[in-house]
């Protein structure tokens, strides 16, 4: 059991003002996982004077790209070392399944990597007109307040921390109660890979403290991660003060399956696409678009794809979907369920009722929904857990328009015999990242939102760009 009664505070572990630890439980059987320092308000006014002495007079935004990128990278090696470690906490904290955390957190050195390239082949001050001016340089926006959520809690870290970090910007990342052990994990390696005082600081923290952090006039960036509803408030926030914000919220993505895709590929491709981390993804593919003409051939596969996954402990290498994250979110789930049913949409397979030998953990059975118009709720709205619907069209111009009739535009995918077929498609679907025929995700393609699903990009060039101050100096 990992117990941390400190906070890490401008790289110095601190007691928080609260002495009271927050115990965490597993989701599987409610176990004890460990225990963990919360912050409370004064907690972060700490945070914040560090971060902000640091970057107004330290030494880390003044140091040379190629230095700051030297420590990000002292910082990769070891936290590679540690992914099992790491992964295998999450999978405790959070009810992510094993072989998901494991794979995701042995590609966070990449994720890391992709973004150190973008850094050494940034072009931090020009000169145009053969030296003649102006000269645009690229600096740090500043104090970063990067706040994530607890279903990729790692990945989600890394992928603001790290470019602010190179980009010569301070840090504090606000992590999510439920996965506070993983996130304090990461100031023991912050800290050992000699990143100078101040530049970093680890706060888990309830929803009120995260907005005094995000309200916090010390803070110039906002780089958040988690639901649509608090992106708006993020932004609205930020908006009054015109504080810089990047945000990455809800998605409800739609997979188009064309007439001549390989089906079979297709359906157990979106084992991974859609059911991965237990549903609980932004970017699951929880809308299944089917002609009519393969409609309930299609059906019956994704039928028997669902009901052959396992469903148990996390920990067990043979589980392929975990519990949902709390109770709540257990509950939430399981009303969309219901409502399918309300909505008169046809139940394949699942339900609202807990899997068998489960019912001490908070387990939702995989569920299909067949026969569903785009118009239901449970087609429109972010359910974030193990259900998919089946949406049949008439053409491939209707699958565009229902693909892009909804209130996101995250993520995506199309299925096609044809490479050029499928891109041809993707090409016409108003979403920020899109996969043809289950292609693996890229740390160097921009990843965001269209609509209500964010505003900026994460990763490689767009992502570092996202923490960088523009400046034209005219000679």
């Amino acid at each position: 059991m990992k117990i941390y009664d400190k906070l890490f505070i401008g790289g110095q572990w601190k007691a928080p003002v609260s002495q009271q630890l927050l115990d965490i439980r597993s989701p599987h059987d409610q176990s004890l996982v460990g225990r963990a320092a919360q912050a409370s308000p004064a907690d972060i006014d700490a945070a914040v004077a560090a971060a902000r002495f640091a970057f107004d007079h330290g030494p880390w935004p003044r140091m040379t790209p190629a230095e700051r990128q030297a420590t990000v990278q002292r910082f990769n090696e070891l936290h590679a070392a540690r992914a099992a470690e790491i992964a295998a906490l999450i999978t405790s904290e959070n009810g992510s399944p094993g072989w998901f955390t494991n794979g995701l957190q042995h590609s966070l050195a990449e994720q890391t990597n992709a973004y150190v390239r973008s850094a050494e082949n940034l072009q931090w001050e020009e000169t145009l007109n053969d030296g003649k001016g102006p000269i645009i340089r690229r600096e740090a926006v500043g104090v970063v307040a990067a706040i994530i959520p607890w279903n990729a809690p790692n990945q989600s870290a890394l992928a603001k921390m790290v470019p602010a970090l190179l980009a010569g910007c301070t840090v504090i990342l606000k992590a999510s109660p439920e996965t506070s052990l993983d996130a304090l994990l990461l100031g023991e390696i912050f800290a050992e890979a000699g990143f100078p005082g101040g530049v970093v600081s680890i706060v888990p923290a309830g929803r009120e403290t995260s907005e005094y952090l995000v309200s916090h006039a010390g803070v110039d960036k906002i780089a958040f991660t988690g639901s649509t509803g608090a992106g708006r408030r993020i932004a609205s926030i930020a908006g009054e003060q015109l504080k810089r914000v990047s945000l990455e919220l809800g998605g409800k993505s739609a997979t188009v399956i064309l007439d001549d895709a390989d089906l079979e590929s297709a359906v157990q491709g979106l084992k991974y696409t859609s059911f991965a981390n237990n549903g609980e993804s932004c970017v699951a593919h929880t809308r299944v678009l089917v002609s009519r003409n393969r409609y309930e051939e299609a059906v019956a596969l994704i039928k028997g794809m669902t009901e052959s996954l396992i469903v148990g402990d996390p920990a067990d290498p043979a589980t392929f979907i975990g519990p949902m994250v709390r109770a709540d979110q257990q509950k939430r789930v399981q009303s969309y369920i219901e409502l399918g049913i309300q909505e008169g949409a046809r139940l394949v397979t699942g339900g609202a009722d807990v899997p068998a030998g489960l019912e001490g953990g908070y387990y939702v059975k995989p569920t299909i929904f067949a026969d569903v118009d785009n118009s239901m709720r449970i087609a429109q709205e972010e359910i974030f857990g193990p259900v998919l619907v089946v949406i049949p069209y008439e053409n491939e111009a209707d699958a565009v328009r229902i693909a892009n009739d909804s209130p996101y535009g995250l993520g995506g995918g199309v299925w096609s015999g044809s490479r050029e077929h499928g891109l041809e498609i993707a090409r016409q679907i108003r979403s920020g990242y899109l996969v043809v025929n289950g292609a693996m995700a890229s740390y160097e393609a921009p990843f965001g939102g269209y609509k209500a699903s964010g505003i900026g990009r994460e990763f490689g060039t767009a992502g570092l760009s996202a923490y960088l101050e523009l400046k034209g100096i005219n000679l």
